[in-house]
């Protein structure tokens, strides 16, 4: 299950869910490989579906998880609660919405924050930053 983030740890592990690989890429992009000096280097690990991100967050202790709330067949809200309630309640996550109305729906799902698309890159490292710092 996932772990406090160690003050000398090297890497977070970080999930990013999206069907669509522009996303995946722009947050990659927006975040980097390092929020902050303070905060170990980020090794990213991308899926599109929501088995994969299931199945990754079964195998896999994570520091936080990017998820895509606009996503179809399962959005990033619903996947959050799930990994939440029935893998690890332990691993924070961030949705990425569509509306800004719906940050009340991720906050219902569990999520640590929410982020509006078109995504920010400020906005973004910021919110990833003060997750996992919340971890240490």
């Amino acid at each position: 299950m996932a772990e406090d983030i160690a003050v000398d740890q090297d890497t977070v592990k970080v999930l990013v869910y999206s069907d669509d690989a522009n996303t995946r890429r722009e947050v990659l992009q927006a975040v980097g490989h390092k929020v902050g000096n303070n905060l170990p280097e980020i090794a990213w690990t991308e899926v599109a579906t929501p088995e994969m991100a299931v199945f990754n967050a079964q195998d896999t202790t994570y520091d936080l998880m990017i998820l895509d709330g606009e996503a179809p067949k399962l959005g990033g809200m619903g996947l959050g609660k799930m990994i939440h309630d029935e893998v690890d309640p332990k691993i924070p996550f961030i949705v990425l919405l569509g509306r800004p109305q719906d940050e009340w729906l991720s906050r219902w799902s569990g999520a640590t924050a929410a982020v509006s698309y078109p995504i920010n890159p400020r906005e973004l490292s910021e919110t990833v930053a003060r997750a996992l710092q919340a971890r240490k």
